[in-house]
Order: structure tokens, then sequence, then C-alpha cells
């Protein structure tokens, strides 16, 4: 089929290349009684070119969400991700000057009704899924991704993964376990975190802060003093106290990197933004707090969906030459799904310049070239 004679819908999915997809379903046998739907939908804007001649059914849908696995997406969406991750570096100013990879790690709680989702165990009344997330700050893409019940501490979900040597990990206080912090340390990982309120420290050695910085107030070796803390992570630690003024809050950020400068360590943590962001979209824009199904299955598998479609769209606003917002190119996109128009074309010059005005003088013009 013409690429002119199928809508820009279709010229997104076929970013994602074939053979990936058709390798990931054998091996997981996935189209095995697909009840007429496989996992592969070549979507073109109208119905019969998904292979349909009639919308499926809900028993239809219902018995796919159930048979096949959501494993099929989550290892679609991490194939894609090696194969369009180089066109997607950002360039990102801390992954250059410090010349190693930074990871951003956190978890979103999505609220499910428990009459519903009942296997989605949370509080007594309530009931939630919790995704667990390790963010490449440099693609703004996850790297890592699992979803647990909504109970599950962000800890222990942290435990499971290993993260590479030499890297630098940033979080938020949730992640503070010593055991778990000086095991990263002992595989020689970094890490950026806040220290808790309750903890008790002795400081070793206090360094003077740059002027240029006044939002770095004091920059201090320290050792814990706690009887089973100390135990926990018996080396020296850092502490940097920085002002926020944008929440008008200060927090003391606790570190293993005992040699970046204080101000490397605040924008370091500050870089956090960018997951609390990444939820945003997905849970906005992405719809991933509105299920169709009600199975862990079916909820896994839609979350899937939603990330290999950010990933696709993150990899068209990276190339891109107009400076697109996540929530203006789903916009556009939504509005144009059908239009038959080529991808780049679109992606590059989504506003057509406005033809030049006629002669306004009350004369012909004429061009005898």
């Amino acid at each position: 089929m013409s690429s002119t004679n199928i809508g820009l819908f279709a010229k997104v999915l076929s970013l994602i290349d074939r053979n990936i997809c058709s390798k990931i379903v054998k091996n997981y046998q996935s189209d095995k009684h697909s009840k007429g739907i496989n996992t592969w939908l070549s979507a073109t804007g109208i119905l019969s070119h998904f292979g349909i001649t009639k919308s499926p059914s809900k028993y239809t849908l219902s018995y796919i969400s159930q048979h096949r696995s959501h494993k099929v997406f989550s290892d679609i969406y991490f194939a894609l991700l090696e194969s369009l991750k180089p066109s997607m570096s950002r360039s990102k100013k801390y992954t250059i000057a410090l010349k190693r990879n930074v990871y951003l790690l956190d978890s979103t709680v999505i609220p499910l009704s428990l009459s519903l989702f009942d296997w989605a165990k949370f509080r007594t009344t309530k009931g939630a899924v919790k995704l667990h997330t390790v963010l490449d700050y440099d693609t703004g893409l996850p790297c890592y991704a699992v979803m647990s019940d909504g109970s599950k501490h962000d800890v222990s979900a942290a435990k499971t993964i290993d993260f590479p040597k030499s890297s630098v990990l940033v979080m938020d206080r949730a992640y503070v376990d010593y055991t778990w912090l000086y095991n990263l340390d002992s595989t020689g990982v970094f890490f950026v975190t806040r220290l808790k309120d309750n903890h008790q420290y002795e400081t070793l050695q206090s360094y003077l802060t740059n002027e240029k910085h006044e939002h770095v107030l004091t920059d201090e070796d320290i050792k814990l003093t706690g009887f089973f803390t100390a135990k926990k992570y018996p080396k020296t630690l850092r502490i940097v106290k920085v002002y926020d003024e944008k929440n008008d809050q200060y927090m003391i950020l606790l570190t293993n990197q005992m040699s970046w400068t204080a101000d490397t360590i605040s924008q370091l943590y500050r870089s956090r933004w960018d997951i609390e962001v990444f939820f945003k979209h997905l849970k906005q824009l992405f719809q991933i707090k509105s299920f169709v199904g009600t199975s862990e299955n079916a909820v896994q598998i839609q979350m899937w969906f939603s990330l290999i479609s950010i990933l696709l769209l993150s990899f068209i606003k990276s190339r891109a030459k107009y400076a697109w917002h996540m929530s203006n190119l789903i916009a556009f996109l939504r509005l144009n799904m059908f239009v038959k128009i080529d991808l780049w074309k679109w992606a590059d010059y989504p506003i057509l310049n406005p033809e030049k005005p006629p002669n306004k003088s009350g004369q012909l013009s004429f061009n005898f070239g």
C-alpha cells in the first residue's frame, strides 16, 4: 500500500520495527487463540485495514486481555527503546559533564476501585496499583518499569534492580534504607537523596560554599551516629543543605559522592522534576488512570501500551524540527490521526505559512519573466 494512502496514525505505528514485534510474538506465542485480532494491528485509519470487518465484542476484548500476556508488550517497549534510543539523546548537561548515566528513581500510585479491581489490594476500602520506574535522565524515558500492588514499599522494589557501576541514582527520601544505600556504594553506584528528619549524625568537616550559588547553605562530611544506622552505613557520607526558593523550604541532601561541587549535587536532585513530569504526562495525556479491562493482566497491557505510545511520540518530538510540547503533539495528532500526509513533513511544519496576500494597490501586476 502506498504511503500516501494511509493515515498519520498508521505512519506513527510504522516506526515500530515489524521484525522486532514478530520475534517477540513468536517467542510468547501470543497470537494463539487470538480470536481474529493478532498482536500486530496495521492501523491506517480505516477499520478494514485492521483486518477486522466489525468492531470486536466486549467478550473478545476481555478474552484477549486475559490470555495475551502483558510481557509481550513490555518486551516490545524495551526492544523499541534499544533501537530508537541513539536518536533520542537530549545531551543533558549532567550526563555530559559527569560522563556517566544518571537515573531518576520514583513511583506513582494509581487509584482503582476495589470493587472492580479486587486483586489490587491497597487499604481496607481502597484499591490501587503502584508503578515503580527508573527514568533515564538523558532520554526522559523509563529504562525500568514494574507494576505492583499499591501497598508495596518503594525500597522493596528498588532492591530488585541492578544499577551499572559508576552511574548516579537520584531519588527522594522514601528510598533511604541504609543497608541498601551501603550496598549501592559497595557496587560503585553514586546516589543523591534527602536525609530524613529524625536521623542523627556527627559533622566531621565543613566546607566553604561558593558565594555565587546562594541556594547552597552548607556542605559537610558526616558520620551517622544512630546505633543501628551507624552499623548499616559505617562509611563517611556528605550532606548539602540547600534552600528551595520555588517551594520555600530547606532540604538536606545526602550523597556518597565526595568530590563534586555542592551546586552539582543540588542540581542533580532538582532533576527529579523530570520524573514528576513523566508521571503527569502518563496519567493525564495517556489516560493511564482509566482502564478498559479489570484483570491485572489487562491493566498491565494498557500500561505498556501507554509506555510504547510515549516512546514513539518522544522519538517524533526529538527528531522534529518544530519545537513540540508533548501535550500539543498529542492534541495535534488526535486532530490529524487519519489525515493522509507525510509524517515528518507534518511533524516539522505542523502550521502552514499563510499565502502571500494579494496586491492591494488596485493595479494588476504582470510577470513578463
